[in-house]
């Protein structure tokens, strides 16, 4: 077999698509993930010329930041023993004008009663700065990271 066609195939099956997004107008869109099958929409902000009825792309990246924070801390918890049940996380997004942008995302982390060790509280703290969506950011997007344990 031909070695090119093979390395397309291979190639192709690593990195196949995502997700599968439909313009619904109306400033809004229908977003497939592709390999579960669930959809969520995204809506213009009511800042942005839009209704404001869902999350709205940036929203989603400011939520994504938190989320992969979290599962981090859950993988490295779950390591450790550790139980994150419960934990939540409030995600502020602060818009920057000129070009308009994220400026800064704030999150702040509630953990439910624990022991966790202050060695523990160190390494949750320390693996949140190791999440890809955070390295992904451009350095000029403030993170403001608190946690209340």
């Amino acid at each position: 077999m031909n070695k090119q066609f093979l390395l397309t195939c291979t190639q192709n099956i690593l990195f196949m698509a995502t997700s599968r997004t439909i313009y619904l107008g109306e400033l809004r869109t229908e977003n497939e993930h592709i390999r579960s099958g669930q959809k969520l929409i995204t809506d213009a902000p009511v800042d942005n010329q839009g209704k404001g009825e869902a999350f709205s792309p940036t929203d989603l990246v400011t939520t994504a930041l938190s989320d992969c924070m979290l599962t981090i801390m859950g993988i490295k918890a779950r390591d450790k023993g550790l139980d994150l049940a419960g934990t939540t996380v409030e995600t502020t997004k602060i818009m920057s004008a000129e070009p308009r942008r994220i400026g800064e995302i704030v999150i702040e982390f509630t953990f439910p009663k624990n022991d966790f060790s202050e060695k523990d509280r160190a390494i949750l703290v320390a693996v949140t700065k190791t999440c890809p969506v955070a390295l992904s950011l451009h350095p000029d997007v403030k993170q403001t990271i608190k946690f209340n344990w």
